[in-house]
């Protein structure tokens, strides 16, 4: 049946064939436990990864002195990265491509069990960046470190054997579109929620008990201070007033 997508094989100068098999022609040469640790990452480390992030992004914004925002942009990322996928089913339908060793035998494949699904686009490439570009909004260093892991879950799913270039690439694009289009609705939806929510019993998990509130005490202790030094100075002049 014709695809969308044609067929990455049929030409030998194919950059997208030949960019996997040069990717995927490493793990030929790799030792076997290598190849087991790329294909365990590629399936669930790098997402795992991605996760550890998210919630380290979630424990700083409920610190910042913006922190309902904050957190409604971190929590932003797990629902652009819903919506991604959503999308990715009506697209993987149209362009129906196989995955690239149905086509060539002769690709490595690391990770069984993927005859029967479509090739692009790359729903682990789609969550990575998606979960990337979100993070990167709130909290560029950690948005960044982020990144990385979506560039090298790219690169790990080319070695496994069980995506073309062009569906990370695709993946990478859908999950951008998809964070940076929607993020005026969903932080109009979405900030209001956590401000709602941070006047509610839920509110520790909208913002982090304010240390603000031990400042405050400070301020009070400060000014009650300031205010009872001229009582003190008054005390003092009528001793004088009495000794002379």
């Amino acid at each position: 049946m014709p695809t969308l997508l044609a067929d990455a094989g049929t030409g030998s100068g194919d950059p997208d064939l030949g960019l996997l098999k040069a990717v995927n022609g490493l793990a030929a040469d790799a030792p076997g436990w290598l190849d087991s640790l790329v294909a365990w990452t590629a399936e669930y480390g790098i997402l795992l990864g991605l996760a550890a992030i998210g919630l380290t992004a979630w424990l700083v914004a409920r610190r910042r002195p913006d922190a309902p925002v904050a957190v409604a942009g971190v929590l932003w990322a797990p629902v652009a990265v819903a919506i991604a996928e959503l999308a990715n089913l009506p697209i993987s339908a149209m362009v129906d491509r196989p995955r690239p060793f149905v086509d060539h035998p002769e690709i490595d494949v690391l990770v069984p069990g993927k005859e029967d699904t479509l090739s692009f686009v790359s729903d682990h490439s789609a969550m990575s960046m998606g979960i990337a570009v979100a993070l990167f909004l709130v909290n560029r260093k950690l948005g960044a470190a982020a990144g990385a892991l979506a560039l090298l879950q790219g690169f790990c799913r080319m070695y496994v054997g069980v995506h073309y270039p062009t569906d990370v690439i695709g993946g990478y694009a859908l999950a951008t579109a998809v964070v940076l289009l929607l993020a005026p609705i969903a932080m109009a939806v979405l900030v209001p929620l956590c401000h709602a929510l941070s006047r509610t019993a839920l509110r520790p998990l909208v913002a982090a008990k304010a240390p603000a509130a031990s400042g405050r005490r400070r301020s009070a202790a400060g000014s009650a201070g300031r205010a009872a030094r001229p009582g003190r100075r008054a005390d003092r002049d009528r001793e004088s007033d009495l000794a002379a």
